[in-house]
C-alpha cells in the first residue's frame, strides 16, 4: 500500500485496517505529504526508509519512489497487489495526470504488479469518512486477486461522500478549465502566485467518472499504459513529415 497523503493519512490507516481482513499488508508511503507530484521519480537524492512501526516504512520520497521501493528494494519477495489511497479528494478526468495516487497505481502496473488507485471525494476526511471506501477496496482487492487485470491495465476508483448509490464502469472525463492562476502582492511588494485558485469543475457527462460521481455513485475507471491516440492516425498520416536536413 501507498499514497500521496503521506503515512499518517486518515485514509491510508483505514486503508490498512480493511485490507489486511483479506491478506498480509506493508505500508510503503511517503513521510510527508506529497499531492500532485505526479509520476516524479527520485534520481538524484538518496532515500530513506524508516520502519516506524511493524509494516509500515516512512519513504522520503514520491508515491512512484515508494512503489519502485516495495517491490524492487525493501522485501524479498514482490506483493501480489498494490493499492493506492485513500486520497483525500476525487482523482478524476484530467486530474489523474497529476495525481500522486494514480501515479503510484500506474508504476506498479508498469512493474507488472495488479494495481489500483482509491480515492474519496468528499468534504470532510476524518478517519470514519473514509470507512465505505475501505470497505470497498478490500473487496475489490479480493476480486483484482482472483480474477487478475487486462494487460497493462489498472484501475482507477472513486468514492462519493455518503453510502453510494451503486458501482459504475466509467470512462475518465473531462476538467472544465478556468483561471486557475491568483496572483497576490507580499509586504514588500513583490508578486507571488498561487496555483488552483479558480473554481474548479468537470463536463457533466453520462458514463464519465466525474457524472457517476455527481449522482452518488462510486466510479471504477481502467486505464491503460499505451498513451498513443490511435484515433489521430487518419489525419496525422496525411502531414508531409520532411527530415530536414542541415545546411
Amino acid at each position: 500500500m501507498t499514497n500521496d497523503d503521506g503515512i499518517h493519512s486518515p485514509g491510508i490507516i483505514a486503508l490498512a485496517e480493511a485490507l489486511s481482513t483479506v491478506g498480509e499488508v506493508v505500508v510503503v508511503a511517503p513521510d510527508r505529504e506529497r499531492s500532485a507530484i505526479g509520476h516524479s521519480l527520485t534520481l538524484h537524492a538518496p532515500l530513506r526508509a524508516d520502519e516506524i512501526s511493524p509494516g509500515y516504512f516512512a519513504i522520503s520520497g514520491t508515491p512512484t519512489d515508494c512503489v519502485n521501493l516495495g517491490i524492487h528494494g525493501l522485501f524479498s519477495t514482490r506483493p501480489d497487489l498494490v493499492v493506492s489511497g485513500i486520497n483525500r479528494g476525487g482523482n478524476m478526468g484530467d486530474d489523474v495526470t497529476y495525481s500522486g495516487t494514480v501515479a503510484a497505481a500506474m508504476e506498479a502496473t508498469l512493474m507488472g504488479v495488479p494495481a489500483f488507485a482509491i480515492s474519496l471525494d468528499a468534504s470532510t476526511f476524518r478517519r470514519e469518512d473514509f470507512t465505505v471506501a475501505a470497505v470497498f477496496a478490500a473487496g475489490l482487492a479480493q476480486t483484482v486477486h482472483s480474477r487478475g487485470l487486462p494487460i497493462d491495465t489498472f484501475l482507477n476508483v472513486n468514492v462519493p461522500a455518503g453510502q453510494p448509490a451503486s458501482v459504475q464502469l466509467t470512462r475518465q472525463g473531462k476538467r472544465r478549465y478556468c483561471d486557475k492562476v491568483e496572483k497576490k502582492i507580499d509586504p514588500r511588494g513583490r508578486a507571488y502566485y498561487w496555483i488552483g485558485g479558480g473554481d474548479l469543475n468537470f463536463f457533466d457527462v453520462a458514463g464519465t467518472d466525474f457524472h457517476a460521481i455527481c449522482h452518488g455513485s462510486i466510479s471504477v475507471t481502467p486505464l491503460h499504459l499505451d498513451l498513443t491516440n490511435f484515433r489521430s492516425f487518419d489525419v496525422l498520416s496525411t502531414w508531409d513529415f520532411d527530415l530536414q536536413k542541415p545546411d
